[in-house]
């Protein structure tokens, strides 16, 4: 086995790649800076809730588009050249965490740990903003129906501060573009009727919300959705045991889109780029603080 970067090095110097024009409708863009991919963790089903991990967990990566093509992508491939020898691979976070299919090769410790640090430089080094939305299963009243499904809970919240992260650099009358993997006919078209639902103001909502969202086949080897698949999981792990070390949220502590700007980064993310619902306060201060509903933009200017 090579040893790391003998082959090709991660985030290597390189010229930069001139992205074309943007398509212009009379002379105006259609089209904003960033795209962004979704993937979830745990099972949004209310029928059997897992006692191990009663949560269910959106996680929106928002990119922008010039980062994504020319340093997030290259990186991605280089690591699937360097441990695997061809870039058809799809970066799954079950599949590595139990070394299973084309990560059996994990299952030897050294060659894990390099893996993994390899992966962590990664998502250290790659500029995105997270947001995501805990739905905590055991809490939510299931007397309420539709309005306790937590993958729409979850995208609504998602949804409205993906509006807020937009609005903050100016681009919430752009269209952005949101990358969702297939789950099935029936499954998808529920989820595109309650996107559109959403983004057409809700509930006498007047705030509209300028989102297309796009569905990827599973087989589809995107970047994008396979960084987003990484980070759901260790949201979910850090809400239900929030004392135990945690490597992968740290990182991603400051990744969330937070209140205050870069100033803030890592720490204002509460109820902001990181929502729990249901909301409810910490009982002590020694203890986590859960976010409390959202209620509109937090960063609006």
């Amino acid at each position: 086995m090579a040893n790391r970067g003998t082959q090709y090095s991660l985030f290597e110097s390189a010229e930069p790649i001139a992205l074309e024009t943007p398509p212009v409708e009379g002379g105006e863009r259609r089209f904003s800076d960033f795209v962004v991919y979704v993937d979830e963790s745990g099972d949004h089903s209310l029928a059997s809730i897992d006692a191990g991990y009663p949560v269910f967990v959106l996680a929106l990566c928002v990119f922008h588009k010039r980062h994504y093509s020319e340093k997030i992508i290259p990186a991605i491939e280089k690591l699937k050249f360097n441990y695997f020898g061809h870039d058809s691979v799809v970066l799954h976070e079950t599949d590595i965490r139990k070394q299973r299919g084309d990560f059996a090769l994990l299952s030897h410790l050294p060659r894990r740990k390099e893996f993994l640090a390899w992966l962590s430089d990664i998502m250290v080094k790659s500029n995105f903003i997270l947001i995501a939305c805990v739905v905590d299963k055991t809490r939510l009243n299931r007397s309420d129906g539709e309005a306790t499904n937590p993958y729409h809970i979850a995208l609504d919240v998602c949804l409205q501060r993906l509006n807020d992260f937009l609005t903050e650099k100016g681009q919430q009358d752009l269209q952005t573009h949101v990358i969702v993997e297939c789950r099935g006919k029936k499954e998808d078209r529920e989820l595109e009727l309650e996107f559109r639902r959403i983004c057409d103001g809700k509930d006498g909502q007047e705030r509209q919300l300028p989102f297309h969202v796009v569905f990827a086949d599973k087989k589809t080897n995107l970047a994008g959705l396979q960084l987003a698949d990484l980070v759901a999981r260790p949201v979910g792990l850090n809400y239900i045991r929030p004392t135990q070390s945690n490597q992968a949220f740290d990182v991603l502590k400051k990744k969330f889109f937070c209140d205050g700007g870069r100033s803030r980064v890592g720490a204002g993310y509460e109820n902001v780029g990181l929502v729990v619902y249901p909301p409810q306060k910490a009982k002590s201060p020694g203890e986590p603080t859960e976010a409390v509903a959202p209620t509109g933009n937090p960063q609006s200017t």
